[in-house]
């Protein structure tokens, strides 16, 4: 059940299978796949459907991530936390992007999903992905880190940039916790706001079946179950390989902080076929950063490692460019030296950062690194084209997952876990966030397989 109004003391209600939101999600899934498969223009019609709820949930992003890391930070007595925090979080991102690259570059390797195509560049329409190139040259890493500092203090809160409002949030929180007393006026006001805000997000959280119909049925129906059958290699080896890594990279490392990859799966799958249906990671963040919370994360931990995650914690995309590349290359018949390989790698960390937080990311990042790297044409990107949306899928899930594996990471490494409150999570008997996270003697603890 996706509870997301974790903070009332109101007893939840056993609900019926049906009246469940993700067991509504996955029918509205099934059903847009259906429609857009058998009727594929009632099934591009449905596109408004699938926008409108992912403007929905947009349009309370911002208050969400700026009560969650005002408040959180307002409330450190030590605010040389904040810096700890943010930097052992980049770290963490910095580690596992790179690992990600290099595990999409084996892999390509090994399975070569493009062998055998011998595609000439210079028959594709290079007119398919000028578009993505000419947004991949305004992508730059100066550009980027400049776009985080806002034209004023409120109109992160029009556009809705994740990184400006954080930037923005962080520093409202720092200014909050050194005015000590004073301030709290403010900082009661804050969190008493908070409450109507995430009931605003349940309540936009209903809709989540529409959308999910919406968007689904949107895919199918404009590029065709056929046009995945065509790339079928690619997009089940990208999809296998994202598999592998959230099992045995992200696995090892949660067994290794005392819980179990499976459980958290579990625990945010809600959140896992919001994105699913949507295509988009951002549809699940609202109700992620609360599930985090609730898991025995400190607010101040979830506020600063959530929304950064996602556009410097991008597993999935990593993954996806270099396989991706090497793709390319294998299908037109290039062979790459092992310092095309390197530099392949280092454009694609860099690009990663650059392009975070754009529509499309992941194609405009592929675009990015590839006009780098004058050894693969950016031309037989339209190879994927047709396929790159079902692997969009496969790339926001696995960032998710990864963004939620680097809060618990990164709360136990701050000392900011509350252990009952995780084990309690990871069983399936998350307790609300105003309840003591006592744990009677008879509840299972988490488990560790």
């Amino acid at each position: 059940m996706l509870d997301v109004s974790q903070g009332d003391a109101t007893p939840v209600r056993k609900q019926k299978f049906y009246q469940i939101l993700y067991v509504q999600v996955l029918f509205a899934i099934v059903v847009g796949i259906l429609l857009g498969h058998f009727h594929a223009q009632w099934g591009e019609a449905m596109k408004p459907l699938g926008d409108g709820f992912i403007k929905l949930v947009k349009m309370i992003i911002a208050p969400v991530i700026f009560l969650t890391v005002t408040t959180g930070i307002a409330a450190m007595s030590d605010l040389k936390k904040v810096g700890r925090v943010v930097g052992k979080a980049m770290i963490y991102f910095l580690i596992f992007s790179t690992l990600a690259l290099v595990v999409g570059m084996i892999v390509s390797h090994v399975v070569q999903p493009g062998a055998g195509m011998h595609i000439n560049p210079a028959s594709l329409d290079s007119k398919a992905v000028q578009d993505y190139v000419n947004k991949a040259h305004d992508s730059t890493i100066t550009g980027f880190l400049l776009n985080i500092i806002p034209n004023t203090m409120v109109s992160p809160f029009v556009s809705g940039d994740i990184l400006q409002v954080l930037f923005v949030a962080v520093l409202f929180g720092i200014s909050l916790a050194i005015v000590g007393e004073r301030g709290r006026p403010v900082t009661a006001f804050l969190q008493a706001l908070a409450s109507p805000v995430f009931k605003l997000v349940a309540i936009l959280m209903r809709a989540a079946p529409i959308g999910a119909f919406g968007a689904m049925a949107f895919t199918i129906g404009k590029y065709g179950i056929g046009s995945v059958v065509n790339l079928a290699m690619l997009v089940g080896t990208f999809y296998l390989t994202a598999l592998l890594f959230v099992v045995i990279v992200l696995g090892a490392v949660a067994r290794y902080n005392g819980f179990s990859i499976f459980s958290l799966i579990r625990y945010i799958r809600e959140e896992l076929l919001l994105v699913l249906g949507t295509s988009s990671s951002e549809a699940a963040l609202p109700t992620l950063m609360q599930k985090m919370e609730r898991a025995g994360c400190a607010k101040s931990v979830v506020g600063l490692v959530v929304p950064t995650g996602y556009s410097f914690n991008l597993d999935g995309t990593n993954i996806y460019m270099t396989m991706a590349a090497l793709f390319i290359a294998q299908a037109c018949d290039i062979p790459l030296s092992l310092g095309d390989q390197i530099l392949l790698l280092l454009v694609a960390m860099l690009s990663s950062k650059g392009a975070a937080g754009v529509t499309g990311a992941g194609f405009i990042t592929l675009a990015a690194t590839l006009s780098v790297v004058p050894t693969i044409p950016v031309a037989a990107m339209a190879l994927i084209l047709g396929v790159d949306r079902f692997m969009s899928e496969c790339r926001a899930l696995t960032n998710l997952v990864g963004n939620a594996t680097a809060a618990v990471v990164v709360a136990r490494w701050e000392g900011e876990l509350d252990r009952e409150r995780l084990d309690a999570a990871m069983a399936g008997n998350a307790l609300p966030l105003d309840e003591p996270a006592a744990m009677p003697a008879h509840q299972p603890s988490v488990s560790h397989a």
